[in-house]
């Protein structure tokens, strides 16, 4: 089994504002007894800037940008630091890997590529990746997210079988504060989060359920959980925080891509009954189509979205977006006549993947 664990910031410190090499501690003997039953395990860590901060004395983190990014610079060599000297106690070999967004854009495959060579052989070779976004260089992290997309990316780019989220909140909590054991259906828990972070992190439970509806969409479950969880456990689904499973079968490679690596070149938006249709299994129809935003071509990846607002999927398209204007809100027969064509789905359901 491959596990891919993401850790954040504030879950590196104690309340005291201090590294926590207890956690830590922890993490390296429940990774070792995992590598010990054949598992593979990748680290996905935030904490530079922490780190950094932690170095030059900072008790808070700035609001400056650059200055994040030199703490960044800083304390990424800091933290490689501690997970190499807590992780060599436990006999376990640690390999650092940076990665910038680009890597997972459509056009750069070749650097996908050996993005992923590399930490395959790091996996052969026994040793722990451990992961960051190149901070000196992108932002993404700095401004939003702590890595949480980041963790569903290096899932899709390693094809994990489980994707482990640890947050200080110790999993979803519902209105009155409990902790919801498991998620079936994502978007009727996303009014239970705001987007606030931590201290030393930019994401909060809002941007971890917005990386594990994409996760889930790929077929990776997910679980998000307290870093006093035994890991152990956690791999077999046993867990003190909260499981999202997906509903849906591993979706094949092709439309893997569609929901990682290219880019919408715009919208279409749905009608409830549209939504629902999909998430049935069927294709996209000009009938349940309310509006269209930007200029597409026929073949192109674009978003799907209902009328609240929320991205229902991704797929190509059949017709260019001046065609799709022409024929919303018709009827197969129509369409035809309209453009001329012997086909009448606008997305079909091959070409599909839906976000959960």
């Amino acid at each position: 089994m491959r596990l891919v664990v993401k850790i954040g910031s504030n879950l590196l410190k104690t309340e005291a504002g201090d590294i926590d090499l207890t956690f830590l501690s922890r993490l390296a003997s429940s990774v070792k007894d995992l590598r010990a039953r054949g598992d593979e395990v990748l680290i996905v860590s935030s904490g530079a800037v922490l780190c950094g901060a932690k170095k030059l004395n900072f008790k808070s983190k700035p609001e400056d940008l650059r200055l994040r990014q030199a703490l960044a610079g800083i304390g990424q060599a800091y933290l490689m630091h501690l997970y190499d000297t807590v992780f060599s106690n436990y006999g376990l070999t640690v390999s650092q890997v940076l990665l910038t967004s680009d890597v997972f854009k459509e056009g750069n495959e070749d650097r996908f590529s050996n993005a992923k060579g590399a930490i395959e052989e790091m996996l052969r070779l026994g040793a722990i990746p451990v992961i960051n976004e190149n901070d000196t260089v992108a932002v993404s992290e700095l401004i939003f997210g702590d890595n949480d997309y980041l963790s569903v990316y290096v899932s899709y780019m390693v094809e994990a079988d489980l994707l482990v989220i640890l947050s200080s909140a110790g999993g979803l909590l519902n209105d009155k504060g409990e902790v919801i054991k498991e998620v079936r259906d994502i978007n009727s828990v996303m009014g239970f989060v705001k987007g606030a972070g931590s201290e030393f992190g930019s994401g909060g439970m809002r941007s971890k359920l917005e990386a594990t509806r994409l996760a889930l969409s790929i077929g990776i479950p997910v679980v998000i959980t307290g870093k006093e969880d035994d890991l152990r456990s956690v791999r077999d689904l046993k867990t003190s925080g909260t499981l999202f499973r997906p509903l849906r079968k591993k979706p094949r490679r092709k439309l893997r891509r569609i929901a990682m690596v290219e880019e919408p070149k715009g919208a279409i938006f749905v009608d409830r009954g549209a939504a629902q249709a999909l998430r049935e299994g069927k294709s996209l129809l000009p009938a349940g189509i309310i509006k269209v935003e930007g200029f597409f071509s026929k073949g192109d990846v674009v978003s799907v979205v209902d009328e609240r607002g929320i991205a229902v999927g991704k797929g190509k398209v059949n017709f260019s977006s001046e065609e799709i204007e022409k024929i919303k809100g018709k009827k197969g027969f129509e369409v035809k006549k309209i453009l001329k064509t012997s086909k009448e789905e606008v997305i079909h359901r091959d070409n599909l993947v839906l976000f959960q």
